[in-house]
């Protein structure tokens, strides 16, 4: 059974960092796409940032410059680099992978800045 496992996440002041991290563990026969969404309650799921198999990158525009996904990582392992934090960015972090042609969603994690 595929899973997504996420850790990182936290309470961080305003300006700071955190990093997000997510493994995939399971029977994987092909990883498109790996990446982060957020929620915050009552809000519909957006895109925070993607990296594809071929190492391209995508980036919400509110997150580009301060969101980094690291492309050196560990086999089926996506982090997040966020600096730069700012109060807007608190929600619940969802990790996603693409495996084949199906979804897959972690737990979350929830971001909290303080401001």
């Amino acid at each position: 059974q595929l899973q997504l496992v996420e850790s990182g996440g936290g309470l961080v002041q305003a300006g700071g960092s955190l990093r997000l991290s997510c493994a995939a563990s399971g029977t994987i026969f092909r990883l498109n796409v790996m990446g982060w969404y957020r929620q915050a309650s009552g809000k519909q799921r957006e895109l925070v940032a993607l990296i594809t198999s071929d190492g391209t990158t995508m980036y919400a525009d509110s997150v580009k410059g301060r969101f980094t996904i690291p492309n050196n990582t560990a086999k089926n392992t996506v982090y997040l680099q966020m600096n730069s934090l700012k109060s807007e960015d608190t929600d619940v972090y969802y990790c996603f992978a693409q495996i084949d042609v199906s979804p897959y969603w972690g737990q979350g994690t929830q971001v909290t800045v303080s401001s």
